[in-house]
This record gives C-alpha cells, structure tokens and sequence, in this order.
C-alpha cells in the first residue's frame, strides 16, 4: 500500500524526543515489507542540506489555509531509500527552535506552523499525483490531518480514498490554542464542539484529531489502557469512544545503533556469552564520572531528561539515603529542571566518588552508561513506550522501573524462586518506594549473584525490532482502511438515498403540477359556462 506519513521531526534530521526515532526507523522497516512510503516534515534552517543531499523537488506550492494560499516550496532526499520531503516556508521554520524560543517558550503561532505542514502535506499528494492509502499523522503537530481528509473537499483527487491513522507520542502534549486561530486553520466551526476541537473555550487540535481518525494508537498497550482511565490528560472518554479502533503498537529499537556487540562509542565491546567487556566499560563510567574504581560496587545509571515526567524527583528525595545506607554508585546524565539540576550538583559534590553528574548531552556518554551500569533508573510518572529500558535489556543493564506504560510491558519483574525476570519494578509513585525497589535490586545483586547473571543473560536475548512494530503497523493500516471503506460506502448511500429522495420530491412536484394543468381547463371551461349562464339570466331580466 501507498503511506504517507507526517511528522514535525525526524531522526537525523531535527529531534527533540522520541518521535524523531520513530519516525526514522518505522519508514524503512515498513518499505522493506513491500510498501511504497513518503514522509513530509518541515524544513527547518538548521538541517544541513548538503550533508544529508536534500535538493529542489517541487515548488512553488500554494496551499490554502482558510481563506488565504500560503505559498512555499518542497525539498527531497532519500534516507535508506525512503523519499523524505521537507516542506521550506521561512516564514515558519526557520527559526531556531523547533517548537520554543531561546528562554523555553513556546512560539505562539505554532498552531499556524503545523496545520500548515498537514495541509501542505496533502497538498503536495494532490500536486505530484502520489496516492496514499493510509495517512498516518504523528502527535499533535500533526492531527489535523484526518480532519482535512473528512472536512474539505478532495473529490476527484487522490486523497479521496484516503484512510487516517493518529499515533499519539505523549499524550501531555496536546496542541491546545486560542480560538483566533481556527479560521485561518481552515477548520469548519461545526467541527468545534466538545466531542471535537473545543477544549474549555480553546482549541485542542489533539482532541478533533482523535475525533476525525479513522483509528488512534499509542506505543504500547499498557498506556493505551491507562490513557482511557487516569492518565489520559482530560481526554479519556474521547479515546474510550474510539473502542477497538484505539490500541498500542510498541516502538522498537535500532540494533544497528544500540548493540554492545558493534558499538563504536564503547570503549570494550562484548556479548552475552563473553561479558568481559562490560567490566572494562564499567571502569570507563567510573573514571569518567571521578568515582571511586571499584568492579565489585553496584552501579547505578539513568539518562533523560530532568522532569517531573521521568520520575526523576522521586531520585531527588531517594538518593540521600540510598547514598548513605547501600554500598552503591549513580552516575546521572540529563538536563532539564534547573532545580533539579542544583540539587543533584549540591548531592554529587557531596558525595564526590560515588555519585557523578552531566548535565546536558553526549551520545557517547549516553552508551557508555548503558553498558557501563549494572542497574538503569526510570522511575518514571508515566512512560509512553520508553526506549532507555529497551537499550538496557540489550546491554545486560537491568531497568528498575515503575510499572507503568511501556515499561511494564517490556521488562518482566524478578522472581526471587526462580532467578527469572529482567528488571525490577515498582508501582507506588514515592521516594519510598523506589528506594526499596534499589534495595531489592541491590541486595540481589550481592546476595544472589547467580540470579543477575541468568537475569543479564535473559534480558540481552530479548528483541523489540522495527520490523514486529512494522506488522502491527501494516494491521493498523489495514483496520484503518476499513473503517474509512465502510464510512464512504455509508455516505456513498446517503447520497444515494437523498438523490432518490430529491428525485422523488421533484417527480411528486411534476405530477402535482400535471395534475393542477388538467384540472385548470375544465376549471376555465365551468367558468365560461357559469358566465355564459350569467349573460343569458341578464338578458331574461331586461326583457322583462
């Protein structure tokens, strides 16, 4: 089938998260069963041109918003021999953020960027004459795509088919903006009720999105169940109504980038069946990050960004404590929360040789503590997919990590009976929890070392690849295409219905009206008698 698929970032080009990596790795994998994928995204003024071959492809381009044509023009380059589009008005994107300013704060027309991305996307479709079966749209950067498809007219062109599938990322991020926006978004006001696009007086473009999708997934089943309960941000019942059409598909991994066998940025390289390597890395984290050398020391690492999202409070309140009643180390790299950031310097100059910090980001220091740490915190609030554990499995570090999303279906918790078991989790969001769940970790870690060998052993033989996430894709696609076939087939017989209805209105109209015109002569003719009578009972009476 014919996949066109819209993103506001992608790897290598522009990141911010893990919609990048999706969005970089799911193209291919879905090429390689056989379909034929275009992605569209914008062409932001840092992406390097020449580095990456992007060339002139198609432009000028109008592209009516509302009431106005936005003109732009369309670049192209093939990565892993998918065509990659980027859509070039700098007006919009050439600026130095993605979606925020220099101080963190979001560009106020953002609403105005990305609508304008979905329709030139279409756009571009109806321009080069490439027919998609299925529109997949990404978070809310993209979730008026499905609207567009339902709410303007592509009669007679290649969109007019067209299925829609809306994969939300995060569902914290919804898209919400002032009504002032909507005209020029091209939107029907009809469109802007509580089952749609009105949000508390605002727009939540997320929230019309889901309305208007053919089908809706999330990236991991356990999220899809939580977000139609209690982490749904305010739209639960709108996911709940979607019933079967709203699902997970968990994201996989690049093994070609995250595997301890090939990995360029290590400084020892190993495997399952010769962990040597892994010793040798663990050596590299503690010189790196000035901690004391020491092979036999449980070692703790966690990589992310410094939010309220990734838990990484509760390692705030924890880590004091765990410092000072368990023979462990942390290394930390991340940045984000700048009170966070003080209180993890504050804690790791205090505790200088066990506890090391980096705030900002090294992808090369990002492998290394996957390999190097014997345990990788992620105790997070809640966890769409998560792809931080995925590389732990993969590298013999076990997560420890609360319950929720991705992470529960992705890292089986230890058995004590049996050694069996990938990591270790918890389910209470507090301190208190997640350091029993360290202890728990670290004192199998001393006292049954058996246990987090068969564990290491068990956890590098697991595989989340691209490839089974491209299946579950393909079937998505597939129930999506369903839904859109059954909904124009119905609308197909409403038109049907009304025409007969029209028609059989406009025929009564006729036979009514035939029948007026006969009764119209003889009508005129009793008139003439009757007048005729008239005259002659006139003439009676002169003469008398």
């Amino acid at each position: 089938m014919n996949i066109l698929i819209v993103s506001s970032e992608m790897t290598p080009f522009a990141k911010t998260g893990g919609l990048a990596d999706v969005v970089g790795a799911l193209p291919a994998a879905l090429q390689a069963q056989g379909h034929t994928v275009w992605v569209v995204m914008p062409k932001y003024g840092r992406i390097d041109t020449s580095k990456f071959g992007i060339e002139a492809y198609h432009g000028p381009m109008g592209v009516w918003m509302g009431g106005n044509q936005e003109w732009c023009s369309v670049h192209r380059t093939l990565l892993d021999d998918v065509p990659v589009h980027f859509v070039e008005h700098s007006e919009f994107f050439d600026r130095s953020g993605l979606y925020n300013d220099q101080n963190n704060q979001d560009y106020p027309d953002n609403p105005r960027r990305f609508g304008f991305l979905s329709k030139a996307a279409l756009q571009l479709c109806v321009d080069k004459g490439f027919k998609p079966d299925v529109v997949h749209a990404n978070d809310w950067q993209t979730a008026l795509l499905p609207a567009y498809l339902k709410t303007w007219d592509w009669k007679g062109t290649v969109l007019e088919e067209a299925a829609s599938l809306l994969t939300i990322h995060n569902m914290a991020y919804q898209g919400v903006c002032s009504k002032s926006h909507y005209d020029y978004l091209g939107l029907s006001w009809e469109s802007f009720h509580s089952g749609a696009f009105e949000s508390l007086g605002s727009v939540n473009m997320l929230k019309g999105g889901i309305f208007y999708a053919d089908c809706v997934n999330t990236v991991s089943p356990t999220y899809a169940r939580e977000t139609c309960t209690d982490q749904g941000h305010g739209l639960e019942p709108n996911l709940s109504a979607k019933g079967d059409r709203y699902f997970g598909i968990l994201n996989g991994v690049d093994y070609s980038v995250w595997n301890p066998v090939t990995d360029p940025y290590l400084p020892y390289n190993y495997t399952a069946e010769f962990p040597a390597g892994k010793v040798l890395c663990k050596q590299a984290v503690q010189r790196t990050f000035g901690l004391r050398q020491d092979d036999n020391v449980a070692l703790l690492g966690t990589v992310g960004r410094l939010a309220d999202q990734k838990g990484l409070n509760l390692l705030a309140d924890a880590l004091e404590g765990l410092l000072n009643t368990m023979h462990v180390q942390v290394v930390l790299l991340g940045s984000g929360d700048k009170h966070l950031e003080h209180r993890f310097g504050e804690l790791a100059h205090r505790y200088q040789g066990r506890f090391g910090t980096y705030f900002g980001f090294s992808e090369r220091l990002a492998h290394l503590i996957e390999a190097g740490s014997d345990f990788f915190l992620m105790p997070s609030l809640f966890e769409p997919c998560g792809l931080n554990q995925l590389y732990s499995l993969r590298y013999g570090t076990l997560p420890i990590v609360r319950s929720v999303g991705g992470l529960n279906d992705t890292v089986e918790n230890y058995q004590e009976d049996s050694g069996l078991g990938t990591g270790f989790k918890f389910y209470d969001f507090n301190p208190d929890a997640l350091y029993g769940t360290i202890g728990w970790a670290v004192s199998t870690y001393y006292d049954r070392p058996h246990h987090i060998k068969k564990m290491r052993e068990a956890a590098m033989s697991r595989r989340f690849t691209w490839e089974m996430s491209a299946v579950h894709y393909q079937k998505a696609y597939q129930v999506a295409q369903s839904v859109r076939s059954e909904e124009l087939a119905e609308l197909e017989e409403a038109a049907k219905a009304a025409a007969e209805a029209e028609a059989e209105k406009k025929a009564k109209a006729e036979s009514e009206k035939q029948k007026a015109a006969k009764k119209k002569p003889a009508k005129e003719s009793r008139k003439k008698k009757a007048r005729g009578k008239s005259k002659s009972q006139v003439k009676k009476k002169v003469k008398a």
